[in-house]
């Protein structure tokens, strides 16, 4: 009778994103984000290897 068709959850809201180093700009980290809640460029503070410290860690493309 009245079915109703259920909407497809989007895959392309999240997105693949690589945080590196702002030190030695290498890419250390990647991880997921969620475009329309975060829109701009994502930075967390994260540690280096190659640094051997803390640093900023900031959202690079692909």
């Amino acid at each position: 009778m009245g079915e109703r068709k259920k909407g497809k959850k989007k895959k392309d809201e999240r997105s693949i994103i690589h945080l590196g180093c702002e030190r030695c700009s290498r890419r250390n980290y990647h991880t997921t984000k969620n475009k329309r809640n975060t829109p701009e460029k994502l930075a967390l503070k994260k540690y280096c290897k190659w640094c051997r410290s803390h640093t900023i860690h900031r959202e690079m493309k692909l």
